[in-house]
Formats: structure tokens, sequence, C-alpha cells
């Protein structure tokens, strides 16, 4: 009997490190096996280079636990040679999980109707699905979370994060004209927006973290979530 498979779709670059990173090593860690897939098979994905040194003089990046999980991420057999988003079949994993990022690169998976359209045939198998950040917005435009409970990147994180650093870095913070929270409730979902915090959450530490449950679907809000989310994935996959 094969063991617990989970797919997880990328972009070729620009995903954020936390978002993937973490939940890769504590799934990995809990005996579960992570399938990588990106539009092209076989195309090493990247993350945005700016979370691994510093999006602004040094600071607002990745956490130095996250940035090595993620080095480690980069000599992962499965991670350099991915499936294609066409060669998905939704029936081979036990779970599916979303993640974020809001660099430009992130628009090739955020906006792929092909990659929607495996998200939505899995989502119809009701096993575990759980998204973090801007990848709420796949599921967003797969079409499958009116009246769902969800939370994603709330709108005033992405406006904090887009004022202070406009100034040097533009558009960086705003993938979309839309907000991510805007685009979700849109859809009919019942958005939670969490506590405003800007602390996050650890491997030993959730008291800042935030998710949102709903039947089989697990949703968190940006990188500080990441550990809590990984661990709430889990549960679903188990039990």
């Amino acid at each position: 009997m094969r063991g617990v498979r989970i797919l997880m779709p990328l972009p070729d670059h620009d995903f954020d490190v936390t978002e993937v990173a973490v939940p890769w090593r504590l799934l990995t860690d809990a005996g579960h096996q992570v399938v990588f897939s990106t539009e092209r098979a076989g195309v090493r994905p990247a993350a945005d280079p700016r979370l691994l040194t510093g999006v602004i003089f040094g600071q607002l990046g990745a956490e130095p636990e996250p940035k090595r999980f993620y080095q480690e991420l980069t000599g992962d057999a499965g991670f350099a040679a991915p499936i294609a988003w066409e060669a998905i079949e939704p029936s081979d994993y036990d779970g599916l999980i979303l993640a974020g990022g809001h660099a430009p690169g992130m628009r090739q998976y955020l906006g792929s109707a092909e990659l929607q359209a495996k998200v939505a045939d899995f989502w119809r198998l009701e096993r575990p699905v759980g998204a973090i950040c801007h990848g709420v917005i796949v599921l967003a435009r797969a079409g499958v979370l009116a009246g769902r409970r969800t939370t994603c990147l709330p709108k005033y994180m992405e406006r904090m994060a887009y004022f202070s650093t406009a100034w040097r870095l533009g558009r960086y913070y705003r993938t979309y004209p839309a907000y991510v929270e805007d685009e979700v409730r849109a859809t009919g979902a019942r958005f939670e927006r969490g506590p405003i915090t800007s602390a996050r959450g650890t491997a030993t530490d959730d008291g800042p973290a935030f998710t949102v449950q709903d039947g089989n679907y697990v949703s968190a809000r940006w990188p500080g979530d990441a550990y809590l989310f990984a661990r709430r994935f889990d549960h679903l996959l188990t039990t």
C-alpha cells in the first residue's frame, strides 16, 4: 500500500520561501511524500530571492529556520524534477497544498486556468486541501469557495507591506490590482480575518498564528501561520 501523497503545485519562480519549505519539512518529517508540480515537467522551481536575502535593507525576508528548510528542499529529488500541471491526476493524491507568494512570477500559477481546473477536480474528491496567503486565490478562481469559511492574506497586511516598500520596490507587494481579501470575499466565501498582528508563529509557539478549518479545508493568512498550518493539515490527513 502506498504512503500518503501530497500534491504541491508551484510557479517556476517567486513563491514564498516559508509557505513552501515549512509545510514540506514538517509533512516530510511526519512520513508523508510531497509531490511538486510546475507548468512544464522538469522545470526546477525557485523561491522569491528577495525573501532569502531580505526584501528591503536586509529586512522583511524569511526567518533563519525556514531559509534552512528551503536549502534542504533544493536537494530534494522530487523538487528538482516536478511533474507538469497537465499530467496531474487528482485521484492519485491524498492531499493538496496551495502555497502563496506575492512577487510577479506568481501570476503564472495564480492565473492558470489549467491548474484551476485540476484543483477543482481535486476539491470534488473531498480530500484534504490546504491553502495559505495568495494560494487561496487559486481556490477562488477555481470557483469552489462559495459559502466556505476561509482566511487568506488580509487586506491590512497587504496594504501595510505595499505602502511601506512602494517607494523603493514599486508594486512588488501588489500581485494584482485587487487585494487578495477582496477577491476571495467576492466569491461568496465566508472570510475570517483573524487577530491583527505582525508576530509570527514558530516551531514551538503557535500563539500568534491563525488558521481556519472548514471540513476538509484548512487555510492560513501569511508565512507567520506556516507552522500551525502544516500541523493542522497533517491532522486532516491522519484523522
